[in-house]
C-alpha cells in the first residue's frame, strides 16, 4: 500500500467561548472559575491532561484583570521563587490568580516550603474525567480541529471502546488523522475499527 507523506502542520483549536464544552464533568469547575469572589483571591483548577483547562483559564483571563499560571506541577526551583513572589505581590495589591494543574496543591511535590503552604490553602475547582456526553462531545471538537469530517456511526463506536479520558480522545482522533490522509479513505466505522486494532506506524503530522 503507498502512503502519502504528511507534514507536521500545528492544528487550528477553537478556543473560544462557545467551543468549551459543559457536562456534569466540568460544570461545576467552570463555576467557581467564572464566579466573582475566589477565597484569599486565588483558585487551582486541576483536572487530567487535555481536559480544557488551559481552553477555560483563556477565556476567564480574556474578561478579567488577572495572572494565570499553567502547569505548576512543572515548576523549576526558579520559577517556584517567582511564583512565590507573585503570589505575596497579588495578595498585598488585591489581585487574582489562576493557577492550573493536573493534581490538587496539597497533592504537588513543591520543594520551597513558604509557597507549598501557600498553594496548599488554596481553594480547587477539579474538572473530572469525561462523562459519555462530554467524551462524544471532545471526540466530535477534536475531529472538527483537524478539519475531519466523520461518518454518523464513528464516534458512538469509538467513544464505546476507547478509555474514557481526553488524552485517549485525542490520541485515536490523530491516529484516525494520520491513518486516514496516508490512505486517502474517509474516516468510517472500518477505519477506526483499524485504528484501534494497530499502532498504526504511519509518519507523525499533518497535511490540508
Amino acid at each position: 500500500m503507498a502512503w502519502q507523506l504528511s507534514l507536521d502542520l500545528p492544528l487550528a483549536v477553537a478556543l473560544g467561548s462557545e467551543d468549551f464544552i459543559l457536562s456534569d464533568a466540568n460544570r461545576a469547575a467552570h463555576r467557581m472559575v467564572t464566579a466573582m469572589g475566589w477565597p484569599e483571591g486565588k483558585l487551582a483548577l486541576t483536572g487530567p491532561p487535555g481536559s480544557g483547562k488551559s481552553h477555560l483559564a483563556r477565556l476567564w483571563q480574556a474578561t478579567s484583570e488577572a495572572i494565570v499560571v499553567e502547569d505548576i506541577q512543572r515548576l523549576s526551583p526558579a520559577a517556584e521563587e517567582t511564583l512565590f513572589h507573585l503570589h505575596n505581590r497579588l495578595a498585598a495589591s488585591g489581585g487574582r490568580l489562576l493557577l492550573t494543574a493536573d493534581r490538587a496543591p496539597a497533592r504537588l511535590d513543591i520543594a520551597l516550603p513558604d509557597l507549598a503552604s501557600r498553594l496548599q490553602a488554596t481553594a480547587v475547582a477539579r474538572i473530572a474525567d469525561p462523562d459519555d456526553r462530554l467524551l462524544r462531545a471532545v471526540l466530535a471538537k477534536h475531529f472538527a480541529d483537524r478539519q475531519l469530517v466523520p461518518m454518523a456511526d464513528v464516534i458512538p463506536f469509538l467513544a464505546a471502546r476507547i478509555e474514557r479520558s481526553f488524552s485517549s480522545a485525542a490520541a485515536v482522533v490523530a491516529r484516525l488523522d494520520r491513518l486516514a490522509l496516508a490512505e486517502a479513505r474517509p474516516v468510517s466505522r472500518a477505519l477506526a475499527r483499524r485504528a484501534l486494532g494497530t499502532s498504526l506506524d504511519i509518519p507523525a503530522g499533518r497535511a490540508r
